[in-house]
């Protein structure tokens, strides 16, 4: 068994695993419990009472976070006509049509995010098998096919998180760096937790929010008082 290094045995001793704390102070925490010599990046997970194995119960979708992630996002755009044109003026990393479509089929992965017209959708099945275990497979319900190119390669760029239940029903989104300043951090989570509770399925029984966990890239989780998410959103 690997021994735990001095500086995650310090991380840990600050935080006190029996207690659950107020979404500002886990912020606040998270951060002072950060140890690794770059800019950890913030994440919530959020295990819900939920079957995942029911559709109806599958949650689901996309929001831009207010104060960014403070990620760069290498934004691909599979389109054709003048909305190339209006990628490209929108900012997109990559835009092209059939010849991108090539290029991924003989493995080239160079971007973050896929955003395709609904004229391209037919194409862009062929494919599917290799976007789509990747996360990558442009997703009307996340909009990332749509008409709008400039609209959906803005909100990539300005930091639209996707999220979804996996199997165990926990959501895990990231909504920012240590860097950021603690009410940025706080405005982020105050959106996706909002977007999480909004979305919970009529058919869930029982409590919803079971836990909350707040934490950095290398640090330790801090369990959040559901109750005050409640009030936080």
């Amino acid at each position: 068994m690997k021994k735990m290094g001095k500086k995650r045995q310090e991380a840990i001793k600050k935080v006190d695993a029996t207690k659950l704390y107020g979404v500002k102070e886990a912020i606040a925490l998270a951060k002072d419990a950060a140890y690794a010599n770059f800019d950890e990046t913030v994440d919530v997970a959020f295990r819900l009472g939920v079957d995942p194995r029911h559709a109806d119960q599958m949650i689901r979708g996309a929001i831009v976070m207010p104060a960014g992630t403070g990620a760069t996002v290498k934004v691909c755009v599979i389109t054709s006509g003048e909305n190339i044109s209006k990628a490209e003026a929108a900012g997109a990393d990559i835009v092209g049509g059939d010849d991108i479509i090539q290029k991924i089929q003989g493995g080239w992965m160079d971007f973050d995010r896929v955003i395709a017209t609904p004229d391209m959708m037919g194409k862009i099945g062929r494919i599917a098998r290799i976007l789509g275990p990747r996360g990558l497979m442009p997703n009307p319900k996340l909009g990332t096919v749509t008409t709008d190119v400039e609209k959906a390669v803005s909100e990539q760029k300005a930091g639209k998180v996707e999220y979804r239940t996996e199997k165990t029903g926990i959501v895990h989104v990231k909504f920012g760096k240590k860097s950021f300043e603690d009410d940025k951090l706080l405005e982020n989570f105050k959106a996706i937790a909002g977007a999480i509770v909004r979305a919970k399925p009529a058919s869930a029984k029982g409590n919803y929010l079971k836990s909350v966990v707040i934490s950095t890239s290398m640090g330790p989780g801090i369990k959040v008082d559901t109750n005050d998410i409640g009030a936080t959103v």
